[in-house]
């Protein structure tokens, strides 16, 4: 099993969604997260006062999935969330020793 983590624009979750459902893959996990990248920001005023705004809003998705789904999984992401702009994210892939769902014991992909 592999975690896939896609670091993305905001306002391409929804797209991401509806292609991840589209695609039967089920089991989401969503994070509102900031970061920085080659973006690097942007500069503000404030009273007065430059500010260098470094942080940028960002949404995490992270996807458990079978190790036979991961190049799947990753190419749709890109082609849902793709706009040729810095700022697009990244797409980070590890691996899962272990899955075990709660309510019923289940275990490896049984539980995903």
């Amino acid at each position: 099993m592999k975690k896939i983590e896609a670091v993305i624009r905001p306002e391409k979750l929804e797209e991401l969604k509806d292609a991840l459902k589209k695609g039967n893959i089920n089991g989401i996990t969503v994070d509102q997260v900031m970061g920085c990248g080659q973006q690097h920001g942007w500069t503000e005023h404030y009273r007065g006062s430059e500010i260098m705004v470094n942080f940028l809003p960002k949404v995490e998705v992270k996807v458990i999935v079978d190790d036979s789904k991961v190049q799947e999984v990753i190419n749709l992401i890109i082609d849902t969330v793709k706009t040729g702009e810095v700022g697009d994210g990244k797409i980070f892939v590890s691996d899962v020793s272990e899955c075990i769902r709660i309510r019923t014991g289940e275990k490896g992909l049984d539980a995903l």
